[in-house]
């Protein structure tokens, strides 16, 4: 065996676990999930708020009613955050309890790496899903809210397919 092949051996199996580098990738990846998911819904709130506040300007300039179901659009993207939250608490348990093998910190990284992915660009699809949608709202006098409301739950579904699937990968 070589030097290097021997190196990568004892790198694979033992040294990150002696110096507590699979607590500290595990940790990093969990930490990863979150944040990168607040990220996208603040992304994603933030685009819808703007198309809202826009809508909200031209419905006063015209003296109607300020319509309400923009907000429920607004709020749609902040559901990826809580489902990364959920793949976090269980990652850290996993860390916390010891529930993973010296080869699994990559993988654990992974899921928090592949959960903050998914769920930021989730979330910030669904928020420019819904500031298209409070423009069309606001042009077509609300005809087409269950239409938006179709269109922003499809985008959801990547975010909850994401949780399901990587949630499944965690160790136990």
């Amino acid at each position: 065996m070589t030097g290097y092949a021997a190196f990568c051996g004892l790198f694979m199996l033992g040294l990150p676990v002696l110096f507590g580098w699979a607590d500290f990738f595990g940790h990093m990846g969990s930490v990863l999930a979150l944040g990168m998911a607040a990220a996208g819904s603040a992304i994603g709130l933030g685009l819808a708020g703007q198309a809202a506040a826009g809508a909200w300007a031209k419905e006063a300039r015209a003296g109607r009613n300020l319509n309400f179901t923009y907000i429920i659009l607004t709020g749609m993207p902040i559901s990826q955050t809580l489902y990364a939250l959920i793949i976090m608490n269980n990652m850290s348990t996993a860390v916390a309890n010891g529930d993973f093998g010296p080869g699994q910190f990559g993988l654990l990284f992974g899921i928090g790496l592949g959960t903050g992915m998914a769920e930021m660009l989730s979330a910030w699809m669904q928020g420019m899903v819904g500031a298209a949608g409070i423009r069309a709202l606001s042009d077509g006098e609300g005809k087409v809210f269950a239409f938006v409301i179709i269109a922003m739950g499809i985008v959801e579904t990547v975010g909850i397919f994401a949780m399901v699937f990587l949630l499944g990968m965690i160790p136990s």
